[in-house]
């Protein structure tokens, strides 16, 4: 069992789900660099285990996560988002995006900035009804990060994600789950209990075929047809090889439930 080094990040297994929070709720999760990389490591560490079969990032506290601590740089001298980008945010997001394990975004309260763009990186974003998300880079002078960029286009449109970027108007629960952004919606005494059944749900499905989907789909997205067609048959023919696969067509054929092990 891994044990993040900072305070920051927390990790708790429960059965084959990994929940890893976000620990600073006094400053509503907002996020520094040795939290960054912890929450790289303890996510690829989960990627890496046999025992996880699927993911949870949230919050401690009454927030996701507020995005970058502001008061942990100092303004008095020019700042190098560059490099604290680079360095920090996307390689989380570069783990988060290509992890094997289907990853959740369990969003109790605000997703800000880079908070939410990490929440809209996880394969499914289930928020609670006081949950929001907003683009708040354009009103103090940034650009969205954390791949805000490439997501939201593709989540949302081009058009409306220049709208939620330009003006960073805050997106209720309800206003998200209309734009696709998030899967559902809990009142927030059901909330743990809905992240938990997701997460669970997910945990009992093949994970190899999970991870090879997300895969293809991520791909696709800068291939033409013909190219993704030739990616499709390619990891077909891998998860055609998986013990899951064979699992699956021998219950199938004898009218019983699957019992995948994730191999």
């Amino acid at each position: 069992m891994y044990s993040p080094t900072e305070d920051s990040v927390q990790l708790e297994l429960r059965e084959s789900v990994a929940y890893v929070f976000m620990n600073r709720p006094d400053k509503l999760n907002a996020l520094t660099m040795p939290m960054l990389r912890e929450l790289t490591a303890t996510i690829g560490w989960c990627d890496a285990s046999e025992d996880v079969r699927a993911i949870v990032l949230t919050g401690r506290g009454r927030g996701f996560s507020a995005g970058q601590d502001l008061s942990a740089v100092d303004s008095s001298l020019p700042v190098d988002y560059e490099a604290i980008v680079k360095r920090g945010y996307n390689p989380l997001v570069e783990q988060i995006a290509t992890s094997k394990k289907p990853v959740i975004a369990a969003v109790q309260g605000v997703a800000a900035g880079a908070g939410a763009n990490l929440a809209f990186a996880c394969d499914l974003v289930v928020a609670s009804a006081q949950a929001s998300f907003l683009q708040s880079f354009v009103p103090i002078g940034l650009v969205p990060d954390s791949g805000g960029s490439w997501w939201l286009p593709r989540l949302v449109g081009l058009s409306k994600a220049k709208e939620l970027a330009f003006f960073g108007d805050r997106l209720t629960a309800d206003d998200a789950r209309q734009l696709g952004l998030v899967m559902t919606v809990a009142p927030m005494d059901e909330f743990e209990e809905v992240v938990a059944k997701v997460a669970t749900r997910l945990a009992a499905l093949p994970t190899l075929a999970i991870g090879l989907t997300k895969q293809a789909m991520h791909a696709a997205l800068g291939m033409d047809l013909t190219s993704a067609l030739a990616a499709e048959a390619k990891l077909q023919g891998e998860a055609g090889r998986t013990a899951d696969h064979q699992e699956g067509v021998k219950a199938f054929l004898e009218k019983r439930k699957p019992a995948f092990r994730g191999r």
